[in-house]
């Protein structure tokens, strides 16, 4: 009997936070301080990101279904990065909203390992795995606050639009096999590169990747498909918020580049479908957040039109594009992840949300935090020199290279538009009554803090020290079918 050969270094990050879910669920039953479980669970997530960096000098390929490659690296990075800083966030809150801190780390880790798994995932098959085992962990999150109607209400519409994309995916999944005759996208795009007119299928394939975009749609926000953002980012705990709204979208946009990359991108509907869906949703993002006078509700909006200009660079279809839209995820990462960060540092124990009013003279009871989140607004802004610049930047860029033109000035409207709201905050902030937000909160605890500075040197470094990262990204790309 011949046993396969397995590569265990590409799925070694997985095996350690499955490893350590389970010792936080047994742990769980024998420590009565529940607050060692969130520095296990931390723990957990470095030797995760050890193992991705273990892989670099490894084979990346794990039995045609897993593709540790550049790409997949980079991803998991930027996906561990998240979940440190959501469990650290988490470590002193945690107890605000459940008893039951041992099976809320634990599905933290099991998110983690299905975030971690569609980065790198390289077959439908895993991919399709992946994307259930983060959903139904994310939805056991989002409604894990008993004490608020609001969370379940956050669970339930989380889970029937989860639900319902699963089924797009599916359903895409399947014509793309019907039509190519195979799950794994190396051979998918061997079959079809370039496309034949022999191939007996063909016509299921754009129905397909349709299908495909429509369910990657749901899972990274892009309108139409949004209708549950701002309703499951107010309901959930807010560091669950924190969490699935970077984690979520840098594994889902990879995968998604995986796919496109697969097939055939010369002249092709689906890239004319994504930018005019990256219109869409930048456009309908930035004024709805208009109006928002609830911080998470405007953070959840700002996410959506974050997701439009992501797409940007994949509806390029370039190299340019595609790499302005890896860095515009990390400098997503810091900077959203921040601005809940402070959320969270001024909300009450009891409460669940901020409204903006609660932020006006922040800056004369808490100016450190004040300038950290100012520094967080004017980055997803997009104001020079901090990262969200750049990141606009560059995928604005893949689209004039790529002769869409049209699709950066249309960008550059909405950037201006979404800066009148990141202004807003920051007025409110340094300008507005003191009065008006002299409600009484806890001081910040520092890991709270600590999570704060960390996302604000992030989003700072980012911008001033960028190049070491392009070339990481670069070398990562390089191996993609771009044209």
């Amino acid at each position: 009997m011949t046993f396969p050969t397995l590569n265990l270094p590409v799925i070694s990050p997985l095996v350690v936070l499955v490893v350590g879910a389970l010792v936080i669920l047994i742990a769980d039953l024998l420590i009565a301080n529940k607050r060692i479980l969130g520095w296990v669970s931390l723990v957990a997530v470095l030797g995760a990101f050890a193992g991705v960096i273990a892989c670099r000098s490894g084979t990346p390929e794990f039995q045609t279904m897993a593709l540790a490659d550049g790409l997949g690296l980079f991803a998991s990075a930027a996906v561990l990065i998240a979940a440190a800083l959501a469990i650290l966030l988490s470590n002193e809150r945690v107890s605000d909203f459940t008893t039951h801190a041992g099976a809320y780390y634990a599905l933290v880790l099991l998110a983690t390992a299905g975030m971690v798994a569609l980065t790198i995932a390289s077959d439908f098959m895993t991919i399709f795995i992946a994307i259930e085992i983060l959903s139904l962990a994310l939805y056991i999150l989002a409604g894990f606050n008993r004490k608020d109607a609001r969370s379940g209400e956050a669970a339930l519409k989380y889970f029937l639009l989860g639900a319902f994309a699963s089924g797009f995916l599916l359903y895409g999944m399947a014509l793309v096999y019907g039509a190519t005759g195979s799950t794994n996208l190396s051979a998918i795009s061997q079959g079809i590169l370039p496309m034949s007119v022999s191939l007996p299928f063909a016509p299921l394939l754009p129905i397909g990747v349709g299908l495909l975009i429509v369910g990657f749609g749901f899972k990274v926000a892009l309108v139409p498909f949004h209708m549950w953002t701002p309703d499951v980012y107010q309901g959930a705990p807010t560091t669950v918020t924190a969490f699935m709204s970077v984690g979520t979208k840098a594994a889902a946009f990879v995968a998604l580049i995986r796919v496109l990359a697969a097939l055939p991108t010369a002249e092709q509907p689906w890239l004319l479908a994504l930018a005019i869906l990256a219109v869409l949703t930048m456009t309908l993002g930035n004024l709805a957040a208009l109006r928002q006078t609830s911080v998470k509700r405007m953070l959840a909006y700002s996410s959506i039109a974050h997701a439009g200009y992501i797409l940007i660079g994949l509806a390029a279809g370039n190299q340019m594009g595609v790499e302005g839209a890896l860095y515009y995820l990390l400098a997503y990462t810091f900077m959203t992840l921040g601005a809940f960060a402070v959320v969270l540092a001024v909300q009450r124990r009891e409460e669940y949300d901020v409204s903006i009013e609660r932020l006006h003279g922040l800056a004369q009871r808490q100016p450190v935090l004040a300038v950290l989140m100012a520094v967080f607004m004017f980055s997803l802004a997009g104001i020079p020199p901090l990262a969200g610049f750049f990141a606009k930047l560059y995928v604005f860029s893949g689209a004039v290279e790529a002769g869409l033109t049209w699709l950066a000035v249309i960008g550059v409207i909405n950037s201006a538009i979404g800066a009148y709201y990141y202004l807003r905050v920051t007025v409110a902030i340094f300008m507005a009554d003191p009065a008006a937000g002299a409600v009484h909160a806890p001081k910040p605890v520092w890991p709270v803090m600590a999570t704060v500075v960390i996302a604000a040197l992030g989003t700072v470094v980012l911008g001033l020290w960028q190049w070491p990262l392009l070339q990481v990204i670069t070398q990562g790309v390089s191996t993609l079918a771009l044209r």
